[in-house]
């Protein structure tokens, strides 16, 4: 277990101009997309976070070549839609829940059984949201109860073969939550299914599935939050891609509020990915009067991307909640840190899919905040957070193995007024992998151990 200790920032500032990971959110698509084409993909600008080479990991269990071919680039020899093959082994999703919800909707189809588990953070995370709809349409999906939510199970997720007279059926479904991975992993099962597919969610959730099935010639319709995957008439084949990821703006805001809290900071975060569905930090930024702005620098594979400028300028306590949150729901926990710094009390509603991630964030962040000596209380769907002027305590952090808390306490720890410790930051890895080498690279002091 690999802890980090971060040391007061004093008077120094953060300064600089740096990279951030490649979107993990689009990594696990590219790669399953291109599993399932025809012919040889390449993936450039790929992150090899942790949550990423799970998805590869797994496809190559079922027959999927997937070679390392530079730095930052993969070739995906696709098989096609019907020509994954039975895994010898247990597919393990590690700690991506992305992973193994995305995996689940291909394998709801295929004529071959599989079992997926994961880390013991993965293995208490609720499946029924996937699990359900796919029933609905002729899926065979077994699970182990769920530790704490009555009705609902979690992996490991048993996937019965379907027979040869057996096929996934239409499907109308209207989801209790926003979330882009219970859309996926129902669309990817419409890939293979016997009629058309409608998903409707209550505000719109990151639409990077659609626009790659978009681009691949699936034939999709969208209106407001509901799609419409129609595989009537299409042919079943899809191109090879190829497709160069964009920066991650879910790592991208660590760094931009950390100039954001730190005096006289000035970061800008290169080529990061500003699809409108993922861009609520931004608005929960300038909303709380923070230094930012956006300069444009065209697309990537039908993703717009930007050089984001961050500085430091006075902020004042805002309200979060609503479709925001849809749009910032990964970002919320550093957007804590950004309350704890702003005048005022900030308000978090409509967060309560933060319970269900890979801790309970809402509960972790309110221990996280008051170690700190930042007043705050838990709600039943966010927290309402009192910023505080001066050094913070120093703080000693158990991660919980959550990438997200391990980096949001990481920068908190800065303002301290002696170090702090992070326990457990292996888990950082996740998701950005050179998070320590950058922070220090911007000015920080930080020790691993």
């Amino acid at each position: 277990m690999t802890d980090l200790t971060i040391h007061p920032i004093g008077e120094r500032a953060l300064t600089g101009s740096v990279p951030v990971p490649s979107d993990k959110s689009i990594g696990h698509r590219a790669l399953l997309f291109s599993a399932l084409c025809n012919g040889k993909s390449r993936v450039s600008g790929f992150s090899f976070s942790a949550d990423n080479v799970s998805t590869a990991d797994a496809l190559r269990a079922m027959g999927v070549r997937i070679e390392t071919t530079g730095k930052s680039e993969l070739t995906v020899e696709g098989v096609g839609l019907h020509g994954l093959r039975a895994p010898d082994k247990v597919l393990d999703c590690g700690n991506s829940g992305t992973t193994m919800r995305l995996i689940t909707g291909i394998l709801a189809a295929q004529p071959f059984a599989s079992k997926l588990v994961g880390d013991h953070s993965l293995m208490k995370r609720p499946m029924m949201r996937i699990v359900g709809p796919l029933r609905a349409r002729g899926a065979r999906i077994e699970g182990a109860p769920h530790p704490t939510r009555a009705n609902d199970i979690t992996a490991p997720l048993e996937i019965a073969g379907l027979r040869e007279d057996e096929y996934l059926g239409p499907l109308e479904y209207e989801s209790p939550v926003s979330s882009a991975q219970i859309k996926s992993a129902i669309l990817l099962s419409g890939l293979f299914a016997h009629g058309a597919t409608h998903f409707k969610e209550p505000s719109l959730s990151r639409d990077h599935t659609e626009r790659l099935l978009s681009a691949l010639g699936v034939p999709l319709r969208t209106v407001g939050t509901m799609v419409e995957l129609d595989p009537a008439g299409w042919g079943g084949q899809m191109p090879a891609l190829d497709i160069e990821i964009v920066g991650d703006i879910s790592a991208a805001a660590f760094l931009l509020v950390a100039a954001q809290i730190v005096p006289g900071s000035r970061v800008v975060t290169r080529a990061v990915g500003t699809n409108p569905t993922r861009t609520g930090l931004l608005e929960i930024l300038r909303d709380m009067g923070a230094g930012i702005s956006v300069e444009a620098q065209g697309e990537r594979a039908g993703e717009p991307i930007a050089d984001i400028h961050a500085w430091t300028q006075p902020l004042r306590a805002g309200s979060i909640g609503g479709e925001t949150v849809a749009r910032a729901i990964d970002e919320i926990p550093i957007a804590c840190a950004l309350a704890a710094r702003a005048s005022g009390t900030t308000t978090i509603r409509d967060a309560e899919e933060l319970r269900v991630k890979e801790s309970d964030r809402i509960a972790t962040m309110a221990t996280v905040l008051r170690a700190f000596g930042v007043r705050c209380e838990e709600l039943p769907d966010g927290l309402t957070i009192e910023g505080k002027e001066g050094p913070l305590e120093p703080a000693d952090i158990d991660s919980r193995g959550d990438h997200r808390i391990a980096m949001t306490a990481t920068v908190l720890g800065l303002l301290g007024r002696a170090p702090t410790k992070v326990r457990d930051v292996d888990c950082i890895s996740t998701s950005f992998p050179r998070f320590v080498g950058t922070l220090r690279g911007l000015g920080a002091t930080l020790d691993v151990t």
